[in-house]
């Protein structure tokens, strides 16, 4: 099973967002630098996050991104399911069909295991994906660099 790219952003920037100071926010263009991706993409993904109600975004001076106690508490199982584009690990209805497709049980197999992939992560929270080493990793590449005497 493999994650698109956006759901793996989304995950990153929520991660990156639980460990925030909520007195100093960061702008959609910091976390995009911080979680090495591109700007367009990460705006993108904070759309979706706001939409969901996992992520405040404020515009203007004293604005920035803050993660609300739902995406906090998120399970990471479901938002897998929910950023995922929705269908099967195989497509045996594409432009050339499967010859299989009547009678398969491979389909099937490989819906379980997708939902077993899914149901393995649902116990974990964005908050516990930040619990060391990884908060403390977030924190230190998020305050960047050292300033030069």
């Amino acid at each position: 099973m493999r994650l698109t790219r956006f759901t793996d952003v989304a995950l990153r920037v929520l991660m990156r967002l639980a460990v925030v100071k909520h007195e100093d926010p960061p702008t959609t263009r910091e976390v995009a630098a911080t979680m090495e991706v591109p700007y367009s993409h990460a705006a993108k993904v904070v759309a979706r996050l706001q939409h969901l109600g996992l992520v405040e975004a404020r515009r203007g001076r004293g604005g920035g991104l803050t993660l609300t106690e739902a995406g906090r508490t998120a399970s990471v199982g479901g938002l897998a399911r929910e950023l995922e584009e929705s269908g099967d690990v195989v497509d045996c209805e594409g432009s050339t069909p499967c010859p299989l497709r009547a009678a398969c049980r491979l389909r099937g197999a490989l819906r379980e295991a997708q939902e077993a992939f899914y149901a393995s992560l649902d116990a974990l929270t964005i908050a516990e994906l930040t619990a060391a080493p990884t908060g403390p990793l977030l924190i230190g590449i998020s305050s960047g660099p050292p300033p030069l005497n």
